[in-house]
């Protein structure tokens, strides 16, 4: 592939680098430039792009991603439709992920143009979830590179995805007279919320004193019910002779594992009776934070092997803290703390509309960005920070009587990016979510925008709210304060879609009809909806 400013005279059929807009015209980055395009840019009086140009043997960004992509497909992995030069790999159903890290890094050292990147080994995920990404970083590679890096991808094993299969599971907690019943029933709720996302279920709970010989017999009357036993000590474990590993063994199992290298998690005990796994929960998983537990039930859940030797590898990532946008079972929380601000974006040229700032363009006789300011002012959103960039100055005067917080994004020029990284840092530092608005929606009313937070706080605060429209992705969306930081990691033109995608946390879709995709790009989608152009 050439790369490089070339003559129009010898671009047709060259991949655009760079969005070019002259004259009312415009064509996007990466565009195929035919005749037409060309004579176009000559009579706007263009002499030259910046183009790509395939060579023979090169294959198009797209034609090379999928190839790869297509050999890594795998049971139970959605391989998706490229687009700019970038193939995403989704779960089909909740379960473990797994990879072959040598492949991977085997594939990534074909050539710098070919990439792979996946989630962790061993990452618990939901149906739905990205996996990896396939990404072509030029606009072409050589197709026998393509070819290297897919005969690595259909070697098989690169990465997998083993289904959770659900359980029956019995629950045994010892008593001292120290433990307060509430604690007891915290855990039962906290260990069935634990389960659900295998859609394992408790089908029995037993209670007994913190004797070896009444948990072995609890655990023998479970055996003809529970395919799997999860005890809670009283107290905890301190000797592999200790009350749950020598009732473990008093039940006629056997104990493989007392203690592991995770903190927490510390003082897991793993058994066996009869082919059915028996696990001594440390007291940290009396908590929904990330811990060792949650490791070794979810590669149980997913049939993976787990023993001695399995366990004693885990000292390496084993010192963990709390990962937020895991979707793991949470303290509810009141919904008055669920507190959402609003981060309206209004700092890009909208370069699409061919000239005049569309944000000033008006509907029904006010401007185009004053209408998103009235929804988000009349809804239930503690404050508004709004973004502003290109002509700030008008943007800023157009909503003057609004009481909302404006924030100058000067480098609005590199991508919606800095827009959305600017309004985040700009929100009170208590802000349980950021609700994401576009200035150039004008069909989202306050009534929608309040549908959204009203999913925010069902799920206290814990998951991704998105509108859609007839099932289709949408704006305005929620972000849980938990992705703020992977906002900030944001480049370019990219919003908050990639962070949606790539998150684990759970995406609550909210329908709110044709407002949620209606937004103002084109003089043509003006005119549709009876506007005009700014001044």
């Amino acid at each position: 592939m050439k790369f490089g400013r070339i003559s129009l005279d010898d671009a047709e059929g060259a991949v655009l680098a760079h969005s070019v807009a002259v004259e009312g015209r415009s064509w996007r980055k990466a565009t195929v430039l035919g005749a037409d395009d060309v004579a176009a840019m000559k009579a706007a009086g263009l002499n030259e792009v910046i183009a790509a140009v395939l060579e023979p043997g090169d294959l198009d960004e797209n034609a090379a991603a999928t190839q790869i992509a297509d050999g890594l497909a795998a049971p139970g992995i959605e391989v998706r439709r490229a687009a700019t030069g970038r193939v995403n790999l989704h779960a089909e159903k909740a379960g473990l992920f797994v990879v072959d890290r040598a492949a991977v890094d085997a594939i990534n050292t074909t050539h710098p143009a070919i990439t792979l990147a996946t989630l962790p080994e061993f990452a618990p995920v939901s149906a739905g979830q990205m996996l990896a990404t396939v990404k072509i970083i030029p606009f072409a590679v050589a197709g026998t590179l393509v070819e290297r890096a897919a005969d690595i991808a259909r070697c098989g094993g690169v990465i997998g995805l083993h289904g959770f299969e659900p359980r029956c599971v019995g629950l045994v907690q010892t008593v001292l007279s120290s433990v307060k019943t509430s604690v007891l029933e915290k855990t039962a709720r906290l260990t069935a919320e634990r389960l659900a996302r295998s859609g394992s279920v408790i089908v029995r709970e037993t209670r007994t004193r913190h004797d070896d010989k009444e948990v072995a017999e609890a655990i023998t009357a479970l055996k003809g019910e529970a395919d799997m036993v999860i005890v809670f000590g009283a107290s905890a474990v301190s000797d592999p002779d200790d009350v749950i590993p020598a009732a473990i063994r008093g039940a006629g199992g056997f104990v493989s594992r007392v203690g592991m290298p995770v903190d927490p998690g510390n003082l897991l005990v793993l058994g066996e009776l009869d082919g059915r796994p028996i696990v001594g929960a440390p007291g940290c998983a009396r908590s929904p934070k990330l811990n060792g537990f949650d490791w070794v039930l979810d590669r149980i859940m997913a049939g993976l092997p787990i023993g001695d030797r399995e366990i004693a590898g885990m000292g390496v990532g084993g010192l963990l803290m709390e990962i937020e946008t895991r979707p793991q079972p949470r303290e509810p929380r009141p919904s008055r703390k669920a507190v959402v601000d609003a981060v309206l974006l209004a700092a890009g040229r909208g370069q699409r509309m061919g000239g005049p700032n569309k944000l000033l363009s008006r509907i029904s006789g006010q401007p185009l960005v004053r209408h998103a300011a009235q929804a988000l002012s009349d809804s239930g959103v503690r404050s508004v920070v709004v973004v502003t960039g290109h002509e700030g100055d008008r943007v800023r005067a157009a909503l003057g009587s609004f009481d909302v917080r404006m924030v100058d994004n000067a480098g609005y020029a590199s991508g919606l990016a800095s827009s959305l990284k600017t309004g985040i840092a700009a929100l009170p530092q208590d802000a349980a979510g950021a609700l994401v608005a576009l200035g150039d929606m004008p069909e989202v009313t306050s009534g929608h925008i309040d549908m959204l937070l009203q999913a925010f706080v069902r799920e206290h605060g814990n998951a991704i709210i998105r509108a859609t429209h007839a099932g289709k992705r949408g704006n305005p969306v929620i972000l849980p304060r938990s992705l703020f930081a992977a906002v900030a990691t944001l480049e370019g033109d990219t919003g908050a879609r990639q962070i949606v995608e790539s998150s684990e946390l759970p995406v609550i879709d909210v329908e709110i009809g044709a407002a949620a995709s209606l937004d103002i790009d084109t003089p043509e989608a003006l005119a549709l909806a009876g506007g005009e152009p700014a001044d």
